[in-house]
Order: C-alpha cells, then structure tokens, then sequence
C-alpha cells in the first residue's frame, strides 16, 4: 500500500463513522418531553363538629370537721362521773351530758347564797318601810331633814345590797349547773383528756370535739380553672343559704373505691401567697351517714379525697386528638381545594389524648391529624378522610375536659 493509501485510509473511515452518526440522529422518532408527577404529601383527616361540653375541674383535698373545739372545764372540781360516750372515736348528741363534777360544794354556796339574799330582802324592806315613814313624818313637819335623808342614803344601800345577794345566787346555781358537762353539739370525740377521779381546774380541758352534721374539705383550684367554674360572686361564710357547684369526692377505703357528694359552699377570696391558688370549700351533709339509708360508707375525718368540681357548660367545643395540636395553639386544616390551612384556637383543656378547643374551626371543618413535618399555607396534599368523630354525651373519666389543665 502506497504512502497516499495509508492516509486516506483513517479519513475515509472517519468520514463514514460521521455520516452513520448523521444518519441515526435523522432517522430517531421525536420524543415529547413530560414533566415530572407532583408528589403531594398524604395526611389523614378527621370532621369536626362543635358541641357543649361541661369542663369539670379535678383537685384533691382533705376532710375536716366543719367545727372542732376543745370541751373545759367552767368550775373546778373532782370528776365524779364520766359518760360512756367520752371516748376516742365515741359519738355524742347536742347537749348530751358527758361528765360531771362533784356538786357538793357548789351546792353548799348556793344554800349559802340564798340565804344572804334572805338577808337582803329582808334588810331592804326594811329600809323601804322606815323611808316611806321618814317622808310621812317629813310631810306632816314632825321629823327632821337630816332623818329623811338617812332613810333615803339606807333604803339605796339595801337596795344595792340585794341586788348583790341575788348575783350571788345566780353565780352559784351557773356554778352548780356547770358541774354537768354537756356536749355543745352533736359530734364525735377525736381526743379524750380526763378520767373518773381526776381533778381538774375551771378552764382546763376535758376532750377534743368536732361535729359531724356535715364536713368541709379545702379545695385548691388553678386560676386558669377558675373560668371553668360558676362560683356566686356573693359566695361566704354569711351566705349560708347559697350553694355552688356539686362536688364528687372519691377515695380508696377498704380496697374499695367509694364516693360522696357534695357541694361548694365558699370560696377563702385570698389566694395562697406560696402556690398562687384559689381555695373553695366544699360541704358534705351527713358524712357519718347516721341520717342514711344502711350501707352508705361513711366520710371519715381526716381522709384525703379526689373532687371533681361541676364545671359550667362550654359551647362551640371541638373535641380534637392532642397530637393534632401544633405549637400548643394552632391546628392544620385541609380546604375544598385540599390545600393546607393554619388556623389559631384557644384550647380550654388538654386530656392524655384529647384536647378541647374554642375557635378557629367551623362545623365540617377537615381536621389534620396525621403527622406532618413540613406544613406550610397553601400546601397541597393528598387526603385520607377518616370518620366523622365529635365530642360523645358521656365523657370517659379519665378523657373528661377535667382530667388534666391545658
């Protein structure tokens, strides 16, 4: 092969690789371009409806006796008697007579105190009879100025000196009255302090009392669960005829869990300067249930109780998951175009797994309640519906609105 051969050679070869290239992109079918499928995120929603839920409020408290009191002594004496009744735990009616001192000597002062009014009346009736003698005789010009004025200055110490006497007996028969102790009210002894034989000065306590015709137990409440509660501006002490609230108290007794009921009757009006809440007392009737049917487990000083407070009724509720719930205020709402809404609500409680929710929703609103990382306005998604759910007539004990604050 010459010289110019080998030259044109590679060129020809190259020249036929281009020209097959030339020929394939000629001979390609057109392809239409297509953009890529939007991938939308899918979110499960759920249809809100509102309704009216009562929002109770859960606190705990102890029992008290409304009134206690310590029983003394008034006179000083031997104890002489002592009442079955005054026992620790014993049960005692109003004015019921549960010790006794020895009368003997007040008996003796009193006979001692009636015969010095004896004394007394006699002293000024006399007195009175010579005065209105003096005044005759005065009148008549046959006695002397100085004589009338005697009578006069003699009739008012008699006077005087009877009416001390009659003090005298009256301090006596209190005195003797007092030897019997009574029971200033129907109660229960929680402490019993002298026996028979003992002798005890006037003022010196004899038991430990409290009442049983009702009990009160102390209730702190939250101040944002005060919006929640429908307390009479009025409500106090003096307000006796003014009932709040109905109170449920609960407690484990005996293995048992028991209730009472039990309504509010005041609120202190001072909050507790070291845990900023507000206290309402609420009142139990008959806590022994001495007045009740048999089988009523009776309310016993000093228990601590669980208290569900009756909350006022709530309209317009949306009873939502909890996990549905962003930055504690806001909630993801789909539009007819199923595009992402941010809408602000105002929770009033939150539940282990539900909340309850005023604002920012509407009836047949589609509720997000699916996880979304990244949800911004306007977003477009892919939606899962799930049933129609709104807040149920009877709420479960531990999901009610009152099972824990928002």
């Amino acid at each position: 092969m010459n010289r110019a051969a080998k030259v044109l050679l590679p060129v020809a070869v190259v020249a036929g690789a281009v020209l097959v290239a030339l020929v394939m992109v000629w001979a390609r079918p057109n392809v239409e371009s297509q953009r890529p499928a939007e991938k939308l995120a899918v979110v499960e929603t759920l249809r809100v409806e509102p309704t009216t839920v009562t929002l109770d409020v859960t606190t705990q408290g102890t029992v008290e006796p409304a009134t206690e009191s310590d029983l003394v002594a008034e006179v000083a004496g031997r104890i002489v008697w002592v009442s079955p009744a005054l026992a620790n735990g014993g049960f005692f009616a109003a004015r019921e007579a549960v010790v006794r001192i020895d009368p003997r000597d007040y008996q003796v002062a009193l006979e001692g105190a009636r015969a010095a009014l004896q004394r007394a009346q006699s002293a000024l009736s006399h007195a009175r009879a010579t005065l209105a003698r003096q005044r005759s005789m005065r009148a008549q010009g046959i006695s002397s100025e100085a004589r009338l004025d005697e009578a006069v200055h003699a009739e008012a110490n008699a006077a005087a000196g009877h009416r001390e006497a009659l003090v005298a007996v009256q301090r006596a028969e209190l005195d003797l009255a007092r030897t019997r102790v009574h029971a200033p009210f129907a109660g229960r002894v929680r402490e019993k302090h002298v026996d028979l034989g003992q002798f005890v000065n006037r003022g010196e306590p004899l038991a430990r009392l409290y009442s049983i015709d009702h009990a009160e137990v102390r209730l702190p409440v939250l101040d944002q669960d005060l919006a929640h509660l429908e307390l009479p501006a009025t409500m106090g002490e003096s307000d006796r005829g003014t009932v709040g609230p109905a109170v449920r108290l609960s407690a484990r007794v005996a293995g048992r869990e028991e209730s009472w009921q039990a309504h509010i009757v005041r609120s202190e009006g001072v909050r507790d300067a070291r845990t900023r809440m507000l206290h309402v007392v609420a009142r139990v009737e008959d806590p022994y249930a001495l007045d009740a049917a048999p089988g009523r487990t009776p309310l016993a000083m000093g228990l601590f109780v669980d208290a569900t407070i009756e909350g006022r009724p709530a309209e317009g509720v949306f009873d939502v998951p909890r996990s549905a719930l962003r930055r504690n205020d806001q909630v993801l709402v789909v539009d007819a175009d199923d595009r992402i809404r941010v809408h602000a609500v105002e929770v009033l409680r939150s539940g282990r797994d539900r909340s309850w929710v005023r604002g920012g929703l509407a009836a047949g609103d589609r509720l997000v309640i699916s996880p979304l990382e990244v949800a911004t306005e306007g977003m477009r998604v892919r939606v899962i519906e799930a049933e129609v759910r709104g807040v149920p007539e009877a709420l479960a004990a531990d999901e009610g609105p009152g099972a824990s604050s928002s």
